[in-house]
Parts: C-alpha cells; structure tokens; sequence
C-alpha cells in the first residue's frame, strides 16, 4: 500500500497534467480536486465538476466510456475566432471582412453542425463541403444568403447540380475547381441548368509546411491546380466571357501547422497568385486561406507538431497584417478573407470521459526471507544481487540481474527448473530492476542501459475504451491527446503507467503523454480504490476523432451526451445519444441479428434435445443472448459496483490512505 503525502496539492496535480497550459481557461481544478468545465450561467461562467457530471450521467442509466460535448465552448470557440478577426482588421484598418468557414469533414455529427450554425449566425459562420453527403447535409441546414458555402473535394454532376441549385435559391455557393476537368463541366452544367456559377479556384502552393497533416500543401499535393492550370482556367472562363464568375482563390497548407513562419510564407505566395488573377480581369473578393489554425495538445507553445508557437490572436494579425501589406502597395481592393478552420473550433467541445478497469503490476508480492536449499543455485545468486545492490554496484547488479534471469529462463526451457522456480525467479528479478531504477537516480551519470528503465517499469492500466473507436489518431499518428485523472487530484499519484484499451490488439494502448519540453512514455496515476471508479479524461477530442473511428473487435460508438447549465446552475443532460448497442455493429458488417437469435434458437433446442442442458436452462440461455444483442459493447459493472472491484489484484484491492477522495458527494447538481 502506497502513502499519499500530506504535502501533495491541487496545484502541483496542475502542474503535473499541464492543465493550465493546455485547457485554455475552458478546464480547471477545483479545491476539491476534481476537474472542472467552464459553462454559462445565464450570462456568468462558471465552474462545473466533470465528477459531479459523471455522477448524474451514471444516475442516469448510462454507464462509461461516454463523450461529453460542450455547448458552451464551441459558441466560445466560434465567437473567439470572428471576434480575434475582428480585432485585427480594426487594428490594421483593413477595408475588407472575414468569414468564417466550418469543413463538416472535421466533425459531421448533426448536433455538432447545427450548433455552429446556430452559434455562427451572427457572424454569417459557413461551411465547407467535401462530399456530396456534406453538401446535401449543409443545404439542409445553412439558409443564410450571407455565408458562405465552400465546396471543395470531386465533384461529379450531382455535386455540381446541387451546388448550383443552391445558388439559384439565394445561397452563396461557391464552387472550387481542385482539378482541370472540373471547369468544363461547371460551365456546361451551369448552362444546362440557367444558373450562374459562383467559381474558386484551388491552387498547389510550392510552400510546404512541417507536421503530421501537411501532405495537401506543397509540389506533391494531390490537389489544387498548377500556375499552368490556373492559367488554362483563367482563359477559358475569359472565353466564354465568364472571368466575372472567378470570385474566390483558396489554398490549403495542412491541418495543425505549429509554426506561424509557415503560415505567413504560404499567405505570402497565396497573396501574390491572388494580385495577379485580380490583373488578369478576374472579379475575385475572396481569398480563402483553408484551414491550419493549430491546437495546443501539449500547452508548450512551441512549433512541436502538437502544439502551436503563436496565439489565435496572432494568427489573425499575422493574415490580416500580410493579406494587408501585400495588396496595400497595389490598387487592388483588399478580399475578404476566408478561414476554414476546424481543428481550431471544435477541439477543445469534446471530452472523452473512461474508467480504469484492472492495473497489471510489474512489481509483485514481496522478495521472500529466505529461499529452500533445494531451489536452483542460480535463484540463491539472483537473491544474493537484490540483497548487495548499493549505489556502487548498481550497473554491475544490473548485469548480473540480466544474466542469471536468461540463465534461469533457458533452464526452464529445457525442463531443469519447474514453473515454481521460474515464477519466482521473476519476482526476484523484477524487485531488482525496481531497486536498480531507484537507485540509479541518486548518480551523478545515469548509464544508458539504466536510464530508460522508467519504461519498463511502467504499471498497465486496463481502461475501458477502444483507442481505434475513439482516438484514432493517437494510434494511427501518434497524436497526442491530453490524459489525466477527472478527479482525486488532490492526491499524490504514484504509480507511472500506461493505458491498454479492452480491445484483443497489441496496438490498442496509449504510451505517449504530453510534456511541456518532451513526449512523455508514461503517465502517473493513483492506485485503485475498491468503492470508487477511477475516471480519466482524453481531452480536446472534438476534431475527427469521432468519424475516424473504427469498429476493431467490434466497439461501437460510444454514449454521447451535451452538458449545459439552466439559468439557475443546475447541470443539463441533453440530447443523449446511446451508443452502439452489440446487434448495431454486428447490422455494420452485414450479420443478421434476427437470423443470430434463431440460429442460437435452434442450438439451444438442439441441446436440450441431446439432455446437454434443461429447458429451463434454454429459457435463461435464450434471455442471457439477447440481453447481450441489446447491451453496450463496452465493460458494464453492476449497479453500484465499479468495474475494477470484481477484478481488484492485491496491489489495488486496497485503498490508500490520506487524501480525499474529491468526487464532492454534496449532490449532483444535476437539477
């Protein structure tokens, strides 16, 4: 059993997660050591238990993993980006606008799309379109003639047809040509259908930025048109006397670029393509920078790829001061600049909320006294190493340490020492690495070989998500997310470890943590508590990871809920999503859940046929499958039981001492 020290302090919990660094002023630590969200109280903020949250959804019937969005912060975040916009136009005196534009790409969830709109209103917010799916999505959704409608991706005459559609009922359609064929069939089916196109133009930078999402900037991208291209377009529209129509020029850097050097450069030759389809007789008046906008996974503030060395602040000064300075020594009128950001806007909307289901220890029970004469010598000489092991013969135990273990290991592979002995000789052997770990931190020099054995030792943590369901990227790019407890922060966490998910896959696991000057290979937790579950929280999820997601041994979606608080601060639970149910994802790759519970039907009966099992025994079977066909596809405790008790290990079957527990039994608040 670990003590936790009287001199641990919520602010030191801060410092250890980084949460004042990367949550923006949106997530806090409350006194009492839980993490808390800001939301408005009519039109105060304030600060809202995410295990106060936890309790009322669990009150409710629902049980973890569950993602939480927040309304509040995507009006924040839509509000912050026109406002900071606003501020550097005002500044530079630019003559021009900005327009905000959202790419459903990022997150396509209705609620979500529905909410910036409702929340862009006031700052005539669009969106960008993909996909034919997005674009039939946003025409059922964005009616105002003032925003913008970017669509971008392949277009076939579908696409086409609906995008011009839109234009003839009023809405600002703009159509993107992101390949040479494309202009010949905007313009035929502009004809065909009287209408008059809205076109952009998509260029392929030579500027290419740095990062994990980079790949649609530069030479190499796949999309956007050459200066030889953007040529061709410009003469075909001049010949049918329709150079009027090229309204908008757009680029696309990346996603998450960390550097605003790179923004300013790739502005820069953006800037310049613009001035000169302006002198070719184009009608222009929209210059769309695309997205980029990055977030501040980690809080370092640097151009690590995830973080970002500038403030949404400067970003907008940064465009608007080169857009500014550019065409400000020509007569050229100024665009209104457009920015698709997504990443920016829905982030920081969207928390991952899961419970710790089980912890595997590398330190087992204690090195015993004394070991039987009969056992193997080389187990007596691996416990005359964890006895002598001193600072002075650190390097050279751990040496001996190897080499007795691969020594007692090849033993057992050729049947000379029982399981017994090999079991024990792990113990001895894991004890020492610990006491080689701890000791070596006291040298002035660390060897090489001693150096890493941080991550050796790491404690795994079984928790209950799905990292290929829920957080993609963290397994696809090694993204990295913010991670920590939602509560107990007033405690001192001991244990370093790492996070498994429950999927059957080596790659399910999270071993990569944010630092303010590193990635970490470990995250420190608390140990287990046996009346309490111990609640993380994946932090500013909201952008992609939801539709990336994949149903890897079959977990589906998680259960989704919005948080609000009614004018008198109570917590609202509102448009709550269940998540997949096992026959949902079972109907996503083409099995028949019908057909299931008659199959089984007919084994059943087939075994009370053979007297294998009673009929009786056949109804409850019947009942059990399908109760299962209905359930969660994720771990479902009890009533009132935390997951991890029925799997409690003797290190965590005991709750520490000191410290609060912090999960404010004061009430829900949940109205």
């Amino acid at each position: 059993m670990k003590h936790i020290t009287e001199r641990w302090k919520v602010s030191d919990s801060e410092e250890l997660y980084g949460i004042r660094y990367w949550g923006h002023r949106y997530f806090n630590v409350s006194e009492k050591g839980e993490v808390t969200v800001k939301l408005k109280q009519g039109d105060e903020l304030v600060d809202v238990s995410m295990w106060q949250i936890v309790e009322g959804i669990q009150f409710r019937g629902l049980s973890l993993p569950v993602l939480l969005r927040f309304r509040d912060i995507l009006d924040a975040r839509i509000a912050l980006l026109n406002e900071s916009f606003a501020k550097a136009i005002a500044e530079y005196e630019y003559p021009g606008e900005f327009r905000g534009v959202y790419p459903v790409k990022v997150n396509q969830q209705a609620e979500v799309i529905k909410e910036i709109i409702h929340a862009g209103a006031r700052y005539h917010h669009g969106l960008e379109a993909g996909s034919k799916a997005e674009l039939i999505a946003t025409l059922g959704f964005m009616h105002d003639p003032e925003a913008l409608i970017i669509c971008n991706g392949y277009k076939d005459q579908e696409f086409i047809d609906l995008a011009l559609t839109g234009s003839k009922m009023g809405l600002k359609v703009v159509i993107v040509i992101e390949r040479p064929g494309e202009i010949d069939l905007v313009l035929d089916r502009a004809r065909a259908l009287d209408a008059t196109p809205s076109i952009g133009v998509r260029i392929k930078l030579t500027t290419r930025s740095d990062g994990h999402w980079t790949e649609s900037g530069g030479d190499k991208s796949i999309f956007g048109l050459t200066p030889v291209q953007v040529m061709e377009v410009v003469e075909l529209l001049r010949q049918r006397d329709m150079l009027q129509n090229l309204e908008l020029l757009h680029y696309h850097q990346g996603s998450q670029i960390a550097n605003i050097r790179n923004i300013r450069t790739a502005l820069t030759e953006a800037t310049r393509y613009y001035a000169e389809l302006v002198r070719e007789g184009a009608r222009m008046g929209y210059l769309d920078i695309g997205g980029g906008l990055a977030v501040d996974y980690d809080g370092s503030k640097t151009n690590y790829v995830s973080s970002k060395n500038y403030s949404l602040e400067e970003f907008c000064m940064d465009v608007v001061e080169v857009v500014q300075s550019i065409l400000g020594e020509s007569d050229i009128p100024v665009p209104t600049i457009v920015s698709e950001s997504g990443r920016a806007t829905v982030a920081y909307s969207s928390v991952l909320l899961f419970n710790v289901l089980d912890v595997k220890c590398i330190e087992h029970e204690g090195v015993p006294e004394n070991l039987s004469d009969d056992v193997h010598e080389y187990l007596h000489n691996l416990r005359e190493v964890y006895d002598n092991l001193s600072i002075k013969n650190v390097q050279e135990s751990f040496n001996d340490a190897l080499h007795y273990r691969d020594e007692l290991h090849g033993l057992f592979i050729h049947g000379n020492i029982s399981l017994r002995e090999k079991a024990l000789a792990e113990r001895l052997f894991w004890h020492i690495i610990r006491e080689v770990n701890n000791t070596s931190k006291r040298l002035k020099y660390i060897p090489k070989d001693l150096a890493d054995l941080d991550k050796v030792l790491c404690d795994i943590y079984y928790a209950n998500f799905s990292i290929f369901q829920s957080l993609p990227d963290a397994w696809a790019v090694d993204q990295l997310f913010p991670i920590m407890p939602i509560h107990r922060l007033d405690e001192e966490p001991r244990a370093n470890a790492v996070l498994a998910d429950i999927t059957c896959d080596s790659d399910g696991k999270i071993t990569n943590f944010i630092d303010l000057k590193d990635v970490n290979t470990s995250i420190r937790l608390h140990d287990l508590k046996e009346d309490e579950d111990y609640v993380l929280g994946a932090f500013l999820v909201g952008a992609y990871q939801e539709t990336l997601g994949d149903l890897h041994n079959l977990f589906g979606d998680t259960h989704i809920v919005n948080i609000r608080l009614d004018d008198s601060g109570a917590i609202q639970f509102e448009h709550e999503i269940e998540g997949d149910s096992v026959a949902d994802v079972l109907s996503y790759v083409e099995f028949d859940p019908k057909e299931l519970v008659t199959n089984f039907r007919n084994l059943a009966e087939s075994a009370v046929r053979n007297n294998l099992i009673t009929p009786s025994e056949r109804k409850t079977a019947m009942e059990r499958y399908q109760d299962g066909l209905r359930g969660y596809t994720y771990y479902e405790a009890e009533e009132g039981i935390p997951l991890h008790a029925t799997l409690a290990s003797p290190r965590n079957s005991v709750a520490p001492t000191g410290g609060s527990n912090g999960n404010g039994n004061g009430g829900n608040g949940n109205g």
